[in-house]
């Protein structure tokens, strides 16, 4: 019997709405101290954790393939024979909900600023030079590549997809740990609860801290662009054009308005990189992709599991990697809601192979064109991202190529939908986790929403550094989820077997039941 309750579990919605409003008015009444509380919170998770991180995202992505490439991979996921939707439209989907933190803004200034201070592990090549441009495209694809994408649903998904789909237990990040507890997780659990609600914590801190900047930065863009003042209103307006988009979009549910939203956006911007590799310099492009991915490839182990310079560390990869990990859970709710039918191989092929893929191209279209231009005329890019950071960096790149304007316009339209896709799809997805069930009450969509929107705008309204401190504040919400995360590494390949067995797929040698 498939769990599929609209019943709110008050105690979950309790405790992450109870302890995002603390964070809120704490902000208001003094913005300084949660700065400074935020910063050391920070500090303890990248000094203890970051190393646990690195081995934790790598074993996920290597136990992943294992699993993939096994006869276990030929594993039919949800108790269904056929896929829900194409291909097409569910890849769509993963990579629209996945991609709006690195969306436009960060493809623009991470290249350009490997680029023009090269990586630790790479000290021996000197910044801003023709040498410079593989290690920072490098740097760039560990940072949203393979590893990135694994830890957001592939082994977590198994798990999730086979306790849920399975078992009949509740669509619920606790789920996860039914094949460790059982049922015991399952009903006023004190674990349970606190796995429940630290998971919408740290997946909602990670949405708001995208819908922020993106008020800041489509601000700016909208400024630089047309001239319209880069005011709060202004801010406020495009959080409330976005909200209005993301409600709309998860009140029609996964296959109407999250899928239309997300069809859309691909082929967008799809669209947007063709033009790009025609007007702009295609060739540079292509070329810094593939030298680019062949150096991740060749190095990949030494960067992914380096140590050495801790304090850059945590500014790029292993902030990285606490974003990444703080979806965790919820990504594996969203991703079992719209994989049933899909094999294990499908899915971490989807995921974990050709959404990096695609991700790190993308970089290589924004940020490649970024390195030409101030190769080019040095200053014409580093510039503007000194000044006016990662959102002047993105004009600054777009404006050099020819209709760059009307480009520019179109990629600042991309990253809205962007982050509104992520909104729509994270709160249909703490909808789902509040109640276990896979089609939550418009109601309670909207509400989540909307108070992921009104969160951003009040500390938008507080000042820059309080959006500031909240994506810091993601990295230590990702302590307790890595945690979580952890048993994956054991409970995906004993689930995969399980239903190996069950599905004919390998002999059961067991005479029990």
């Amino acid at each position: 019997m498939l769990h599929n309750s609209n019943k709110i579990d008050w105690a979950v919605m309790s405790i992450s709405g109870g302890l995002l409003l603390v964070f809120v008015l704490m902000s208001l009444f003094n913005a300084a101290l949660v700065g400074e509380w935020v910063n050391t919170s920070f500090q303890f998770s990248t000094t203890y954790f970051g190393g646990f991180w690195q081995i934790l995202m790598l074993l996920t992505f290597l136990i992943a393939l294992a699993i993939a490439f096994s006869k276990y991979g030929r594993v039919q996921l949800g108790n269904m024979q056929t896929p829900e939707m194409s291909t097409f439209k569910w890849i769509a989907i993963i990579m629209c909900t996945l991609l709006a933190g690195g969306g436009v803004f960060w493809a623009a200034a991470e290249p350009m600023q490997h680029f023009l201070s090269s990586p630790p592990m790479y000290d021996e090549v000197e910044s801003g030079t023709a040498e410079a441009i593989l290690p920072a495209m490098s740097q760039s694809f560990l940072d949203w590549g393979f590893l990135a994408w694994a830890i957001l649903g592939t082994l977590s998904a198994i798990v999730l997809m086979y306790g849920h789909f399975s078992k009949g237990m509740p669509m619920k990040p606790r789920t996860l740990l039914y094949p460790l507890f059982g049922e015991k997780i399952m009903h006023k659990s004190v674990l349970g609860t606190l796995v429940d609600a630290f998971s919408i914590i740290a997946v909602a801190a990670g949405t708001i801290g995208p819908i922020g900047f993106l008020g800041l930065q489509a601000s700016y863009g909208i400024n630089s662009l047309f001239g319209i003042p880069d005011t709060f209103m202004t801010q406020l307006t495009i959080i409330f054009a976005l909200i209005l988009i993301a409600s709309i979009s998860a009140v029609t549910g996964v296959h109407r308005g999250i899928q239309i939203l997300s069809r859309f956006n691909v082929i967008f911007t799809f669209i947007l990189i063709i033009l790009v590799l025609l007007l702009g310099p295609g060739a540079f492009i292509i070329d810094s992709f593939i030298g680019g991915f062949g150096v991740y490839i060749s190095d990949f182990f030494e960067t992914s599991l380096y140590r050495g310079d801790g304090e850059w560390l945590s500014f790029w990869t292993i902030f990285f990697w606490g974003w990444f990990i703080g979806y965790g859970p919820m990504m594996a709710i969203f991703i079992s809601r719209i994989s049933r039918g899909r094999t294990i191989r499908e899915l971490v092929t989807a995921v974990a192979i050709i959404a990096p893929i695609v991700t790190n191209f993308w970089f290589s279209v924004v940020g490649g064109s970024g390195i030409f231009y101030e190769l080019q005329t040095a200053g014409s890019v580093s510039e503007p991202l000194d000044s006016g950071g990662m959102p002047a960096a993105m004009i600054a790149i777009v404006e050099q190529i020819p209709y760059g304007t009307a480009l520019a316009a179109a990629f600042l339209l991309v990253t809205i939908v962007f982050v509104a896709t992520t909104s729509d799809s994270m709160s249909f997805t703490i909808s789902m986790a509040v109640t276990g069930g896979g089609n939550p009450s418009s109601m309670l969509r909207v509400f989540w929403a909307v108070t992921m929107g009104a969160v951003a705008s009040v500390l938008l309204f507080i000042g820059e550094s309080s959006v500031d401190a909240l994506q810091s504040f993601i990295v230590f919400t990702a302590v307790p989820v890595s945690l979580i995360l952890l048993p994956m590494l054991w409970l995906a390949p004993q689930v995969a077997g399980k239903m190996a067995r069950d599905q004919g797929i390998v002999p059961n040698y067991s005479t029990t039941k």
